[in-house]
């Protein structure tokens, strides 16, 4: 990787942590300068904005975490409904990357940026989207190997679980305790076992 490549992931990845714990508007670019050890030429020659540098974030380093921790474990699952509340378990109890009283990044930059600029909209959307279908497909399957009774809207489901974990992750960086995400838990297990 060439140095400016180097310090561009440096940018991204140092601001990708203060926004996460502060917030993207309270989060200032003399901040990031100041935590990375960049020059400010150094920043605005990677990033003319911060919304620039915003949308860097969510593509290049939110997209692919994303993807491997939400979407890609759901492509090869037989068993939908029992792969969908491991990899929910996981994300809320065991990931030692989100934090309770941070909630989700993806969760935060709908809240924080969805309303005032559009880029970010249509990123996030196609998250959420990219979301939607994983389940959606993985449902699906497993209907058709009889592990989720026929009548069932596997999109319904999809929906469902999504506004499911991204409340339960606002609910907690309220609470800021994961006992909250144990009674979401224990719901979504009884959900999934009356669909069977």
């Amino acid at each position: 990787m060439k140095k400016s490549q180097e310090t561009r992931l440096h940018i991204l990845q140092t601001a990708f942590i203060l926004i996460y714990s502060k917030g993207y508007q309270t989060t200032s670019i003399d901040e990031i300068i100041a935590k990375t050890k960049v020059t400010k030429g150094a920043f605005y020659y990677h990033f003319k904005t911060k919304d620039e540098m915003g949308l860097a974030i969510l593509n290049e380093l939110l997209r692919p975490n994303f993807s491997a921790n939400f979407i890609e474990p759901l492509k090869s699952s037989e068993n939908a409904l029992e792969k969908i509340y491991d990899l929910v378990y996981h994300i809320l109890m065991e990931d030692s990357f989100m934090t309770v009283e941070s909630g989700c990044p993806a969760s935060n930059f709908t809240q924080e940026m969805a309303p005032w600029n559009i880029e970010f909209t249509k990123t996030l959307n196609e998250l959420s989207k990219q979301w939607e279908q994983a389940i959606t497909e993985a449902v699906e399957r497993s209907k058709k190997n009889g592990l989720v009774k026929p009548e069932v809207d596997p999109r319904e489901i999809a929906v469902f679980v999504m506004s499911g974990y991204w409340g339960v992750r606002n609910l907690g960086k309220l609470e800021n305790s994961k006992e909250v995400y144990l009674v979401f838990l224990n719901g979504l297990k009884s959900y999934f076992n009356s669909l069977k």
